[in-house]
C-alpha cells in the first residue's frame, strides 16, 4: 500500500487531525528517544543460557525448599498437593529471595493451607513427594521432572530453565509423542496449539487474521495433554514482561518459554484431569463473579447508533416491529463529545438519562465505550484535572507525561497500575452511572497507539506498579487489566448494590477477576466464524470463560447466511452480541429480510429460554473455574478424537452444539462421544463413540443433548426479567437405549442455580440450588426417577415444573408425584415426549408397562 493509499484510509478512519497527530507523533517520539536514551527492543536469545547445574543441597523452611545449584538456585514453593511453585534465582548478585508481588495471583502464599510433603533424598536425585505428584531434580544437571506417584512422567526437563547474561529468563522441556497443548489466551489458530511460537505482548492487530499473533490478549497459561489422555497438567509463567512459549516450532521434540527480563517463575499444576487443573489454576488466579442476568441475554451494538434517534428506531425495531428479544444496546464512541472519554455529545444526545430512563422502562441495558486515551485538551476538565493530579504516565524524567494519538487525537493515558489513579479513573466513571449507564466497555487498553504499524507506548515509560515503580516493558501487559481493575472497582462503589459489568479487549492472567471480554475486531467471512469457536474454547481454557466474538463478524459485512450461521453458534456462546464496522451497512437481525429474520428470531427465543441453563453453567465456573464453553476433551478426556475436536463444543454439562461454518453446507459431519445422545430436535437417540452425518438446512442447527440430563427451560421473553416467576421446563433425557437388553439402572445428576439475578445477596445465602437425581431402567425404559432436593434462602416465587420426559413411544401406567397418585396437574404424551405439570416436588416415579 503506497503512502497515498494510507493517507486516504487513514483520513476515511480515524479522520484528518488525528491522523496529522499520528505523523506529529513519531517525530515527537523520535526526539524523546534520542533524549532519554531509550534502547531498540530488545529480543529474547534463542542461546546462551545458564542453567542452574549440579545440586549442592537443600534447606526446607515450611512450604519452601531451597536447593543451591552450581549457577542458581531453585526455590521450590508447594502451595498444594497438585501445586507447585519454581523459581530459579541467580547464585551471585542482587538474587531477591523474596516474593515480589504479582498482579496475577489471587490467592497469595499465607492464604493457602498447609500441605503435607517429603523430601527424599538419593544418590541420584533429589525428590519431594506430595499425596499427588514427585518434583525430582536431578543432582548432576539441576534439571527438574514431574512424576505421579507410579513414576509416569507428567513433564520433564529438556535443558531446564535457564538464565542470559542480558537478563533474559527462559526453559526448555521435553514435548511427549502424542501431547497436545491449549490456552495462551486469544490466539487466532485452531485448539491444539502444538507447533507454532506464541508471543506474550498484548498488541492491537486492527481488524486480525488467522495466524496473525500475538493480538489483544495474552495469558501464559498453557495446558499439557499425552499418554492417550492420562496426563493432564497446566503451566503457568508468571512474568509480565514480553514473552513468549514456543510449542515446538524450533525443536518439535521441545516446549520452551520465557521472557526478556524478570523473574523465572512458574507454577505446575497436575491434573491428570484438565478439569483439575482448570480449577486449581483459577483458584490461584481468581474465578470470575456471576454477571447480572441480563448480561446473558442477546446485545446489539455497531460503530456506531450516532444518535438519540438512532438508538431509539433500535429499540422500537426490536420491541415492536420485529418482536426480537434483546437485552443490552451497546454505543460505541460517537456518543462522545469530540471522543472525549466521560462526557456527551449534547447534539446527538441531548439528554442522555431521560433517553436511558425510557430504555430501561422498554426493558433494554446501556453499555457505553471508553478508551483509555484522555484528549489532550487543556479546557477538557478530565485532562484539565489529570494532570493537576499527575494522573497520567510520564518518560523517565517523571515530568514529562506521553502524549500519543488516538481517536481523540493526541491523548494522555492514565497509569492504572497507580492506586490513585485507579480511584480517580473509577470515581469518573459516576459521570455514567449518574445517568444511567448499565455497563462499561473498556477498548483500546493494551494500550494501541495509533501509528504506521501496531504500536504501543514506548518501553521506558514510567509506571507507578503500586508503589513499587517500573517502565512500560514490565507493566504494558498488565495495563489493561489494571483498566478494568480500575473500572471495576469504581463500579462497586458507585453502585454497591449492583453486580458491576466491565467488557475488556485487553487482559492478562487473572484479568477473569474484574471482566468478561469479546474478541475484539473480527472479519466478516466464513473462517472467522470458524475461528469463534477454538478462540472461545482456548481463552475458557485459559480461565476467561465470559468471553464471545462479534456475531457476524466486524470489519466488511455479513451475507445473510452467514449471519444466521454465527447467530446460531452463537447463542450458545457465553457473550452473544452482534457487533459491526463504521462503514458497513447495520447488522441487525432483521436486516437481511426473510427467511433470515424468521430464523435469528427462533434461535434468540430459544437462548432465553435456555437462561437457567446458561445461568447455571456460568455459576459453575464461578465456583470452580469450568468454562461455559468447553472444548469436547473437558468431559471426554481418555477419548483420543476429541483432543483436536475444534469445530464443536459442549455448552455446558448437557449440550453437544456442532455450528455450519461453510458457505451453503446443509449437511455437517459430527462426532459423538460414548454415551447416548438426543437430537435436540427431533429427539432421535444415537449411540457413541461415532461420527455421524447430520442434515442442516440453514434453519437447523445440529444440536445434541447427552443422555442423563436435565435441561431447565424458562418461557420465552424479550428481555430478562420479563416473566420473573414463571413455571420452568425440566426437559429429561434418560440415559437409556432401546437396543440394550439388560435392566440395570442408570443415574444423571443436574443442577439449576437461582438468585435475583443482580445483588450480591447470594454472598449471604439468598440463593436456590437445586439438584436432580435422574434414575432410569429398563430398554425400552421402564421407570423413571427424577429427585429434587434444594439448598439456600432464595425464593423464586415458582408455582412449579412442567417435566418434559423425552424419547419414550407410549404413555406411562402410572405416575406419583411425592407419593401421591395421582400427584400432578396434567399428564399427556406426543412427539415421543411425556409431559407432566406438578407443583414443587422432591420426588417423581414413572411407571410403564
Amino acid at each position: 500500500m503506497n503512502i497515498l493509499s494510507l493517507i486516504v484510509r487513514g483520513t476515511r478512519e480515524i479522520g484528518l487531525k488525528t491522523l496529522w497527530d499520528s505523523f506529529t507523533y513519531l517525530v515527537r517520539k523520535r526526539w524523546y528517544q534520542a533524549r532519554f536514551g531509550e534502547q531498540k527492543r530488545r529480543r529474547i536469545p534463542r542461546t546462551g543460557y545458564t542453567h542452574p547445574g549440579r545440586v549442592i543441597g537443600h534447606t526446607r523452611q515450611g512450604q519452601t525448599l531451597t536447593i543451591p545449584c552450581a549457577d542458581g538456585t531453585y526455590v521450590l514453593t508447594i502451595l498444594a498437593p497438585d501445586l507447585v511453585r519454581v523459581r530459579l534465582l541467580p547464585s551471585r548478585g542482587p538474587a531477591n529471595r523474596r516474593l515480589s508481588y504479582s498482579y496475577s495471583i489471587a490467592k497469595t502464599d499465607a492464604k493457602w493451607p498447609p500441605c503435607d510433603f517429603m523430601v527424599i533424598e538419593t544418590e541420584l536425585a533429589l525428590k519431594v513427594k506430595t499425596a499427588r505428584l514427585v518434583c525430582r531434580v536431578a543432582k548432576d544437571t539441576g534439571r527438574l521432572a514431574f512424576l505421579d506417584l507410579l513414576g509416569h512422567v507428567i513433564n520433564e526437563d529438556e535443558a531446564g530453565a535457564g538464565r542470559h547474561r542480558c537478563g533474559a529468563v527462559a526453559c526448555r522441556k521435553r514435548i511427549q509423542p502424542d501431547e497436545h497443548f491449549y490456552g495462551l489466551g486469544e490466539r487466532t489458530f485452531g485448539l491444539d496449539l502444538r507447533g507454532r511460537q506464541y508471543g506474550m505482548w498484548n498488541t492491537d492487530p486492527r481488524t486480525y487474521r488467522l495466524g496473525q499473533d500475538p493480538i489483544h490478549l495474552c495469558i501464559p497459561a498453557l495446558l499439557g495433554l499425552h499418554n492417550q489422555g492420562r496426563q493432564g497438567y497446566g503451566i503457568f509463567l508468571d512474568n509480565t514482561f514480553r514473552g513468549f512459549f514456543d510449542l515446538g516450532q524450533r525443536d518439535p521434540n521441545v516446549l520452551s518459554f520465557g521472557a526478556v527480563d524478570g523473574e523465572m517463575r512458574y507454577y505446575f499444576i497436575y491434573g491428570p484431569a484438565l478439569t483439575t487443573v482448570l480449577e486449581r489454576y483459577t483458584e490461584l488466579t481468581g474465578r470470575m463473579n456471576v454477571p447480572p442476568r441480563w448480561m446473558l441475554g442477546y446485545h446489539q451494538s455497531r460503530w456506531s447508533y450516532q444518535s438519540e434517534a438512532r438508538v431509539r428506531k433500535l429499540a422500537r425495531d426490536f420491541r415492536q416491529v420485529h418482536r426480537v428479544p434483546c437485552d443490552g444496546i451497546h454505543l460505541d464512541i460517537h456518543y462522545m463529545d469530540g471522543y472525549r472519554c466521560f462526557t456527551w455529545d449534547t447534539e446527538r444526545f441531548p439528554d442522555p438519562a431521560k433517553k436511558i430512563a425510557d430504555l430501561h422502562t422498554m426493558g433494554f441495558k446501556i453499555i457505553v465505550i471508553i478508551d483509555p486515551g484522555i484528549r489532550a485538551d487543556h479546557e477538557y476538565w478530565v485532562c484539565q484535572d489529570g494532570l493537576e493530579r499527575d494522573m497520567f504516565c510520564t518518560y523517565p524524567d517523571g515530568e514529562t507525561p506521553l502524549k500519543a494519538p488516538v481517536w481523540p487525537g493526541d491523548c494522555y493515558f492514565p497509569d492504572f497500575t497507580d492506586p490513585r489513579v485507579r480511584a480517580w479513573w473509577g470515581d469518573l466513571c459516576q459521570v455514567l452511572t449518574d445517568v444511567g449507564v448499565d455497563g462499561i466497555w473498556n477498548d483500546m487498553n493494551e494500550p494501541a497507539i495509533f501509528g504506521l504499524h501496531s504500536t504501543t507506548m514506548p518501553e521506558s515509560i514510567q509506571h507507578n506498579l503500586d508503589d513499587r515503580g517500573d517502565n512500560h516493558a514490565k507493566a504494558h501487559n498488565i495495563y489493561g487489566m489494571q483498566m478494568a481493575r480500575a473500572t471495576v472497582e469504581g463500579l462497586k462503589r458507585l453502585r454497591p448494590d449492583r453486580r458491576p459489568v466491565c467488557i475488556t479487549r485487553s487482559g492478562w492472567a487473572g484479568v477473569q477477576r474484574y471482566a468478561m471480554n469479546w474478541t475484539g475486531d473480527n472479519r466478516s467471512n466464513w473462517r472467522h466464524l470458524w475461528l469463534s469457536m477454538p478462540m472461545v474454547m482456548n481463552l475458557g481454557l485459559s480461565g476467561l470463560a465470559h468471553t464471545g466474538p462479534d456475531i457476524g463478524g466486524f470489519s466488511q459485512f455479513a451475507s445473510g447466511e452467514l449471519f444466521t450461521r454465527w447467530l446460531q453458534m452463537g447463542v450458545f456462546l457465553p457473550f452473544c452480541r452482534a457487533h459491526t464496522f463504521v462503514h458497513s451497512p447495520d447488522q441487525e437481525p432483521w436486516s437481511w429480510g426473510e427467511p433470515y429474520l424468521t430464523i435469528n428470531r427462533r434461535y434468540i427465543e430459544l437462548r432465553y429460554r435456555l437462561l437457567p441453563y446458561l445461568y447455571t453453567a456460568f455459576w459453575q465456573c464461578a465456583q470452580a473455574g469450568l468454562p461455559i464453553v468447553r472444548p469436547l476433551l473437558l468431559a471426554f478426556q481418555g477419548d483420543v478424537q476429541t483432543h483436536t475436536l475444534e469445530d464443536q463444543f459442549m455448552c455446558g454439562d448437557a449440550f453437544l452444539v456442532a455450528p455450519v461454518f461453510k458457505e451453503g453446507a446443509n449437511r455437517r459431519s459430527v462426532y459423538l462421544p460414548a454415551g447416548l445422545w438426543y437430537d435436540f430436535w427431533t429427539d432421535q437417540q444415537f449411540h457413541g463413540p461415532a461420527w455421524i452425518d447430520v442434515e442442516a438446512p440453514l434453519e437447523r442447527l445440529p444440536l445434541f443433548v447427552r443422555g442423563g440430563s436435565v435441561v431447565p427451560m424458562g418461557p420465552m421473553m424479550q428481555y430478562v426479567g420479563e416473566y420473573p416467576t414463571a413455571r420452568l421446563a425440566l426437559n429429561v433425557y434418560p440415559d437409556c437405549a432401546s437396543h440394550v437388553p439388560d435392566e440395570r439402572d442408570t443415574t444423571g445428576r443436574c443442577v439449576l442455580y437461582e438468585d435475583d439475578g443482580h445483588s450480591w445477596a447470594f454472598q449471604e445465602g439468598e440463593y436456590r440450588l437445586t439438584r436432580f437425581a435422574l434414575h432410569s431402567a429398563g430398554r425400552p425404559i421402564s421407570r423413571l426417577e427424577l429427585d429434587r432436593q434444594v439448598e439456600g434462602r432464595y425464593d423464586p416465587g415458582r408455582p412449579g415444573f412442567e417435566v418434559v420426559i423425552h424419547g419414550v413411544d407410549k404413555p406411562p401406567h402410572s405416575v406419583t408425584v411425592d407419593g401421591q397418585f395421582p400427584g400432578w396437574r396434567a399428564l399427556r404424551t406426543a412427539d415421543r415426549t411425556v409431559h407432566l405439570v406438578t407443583n414443587l416436588f422432591e420426588h417423581v416415579r414413572i411407571v410403564w408397562d
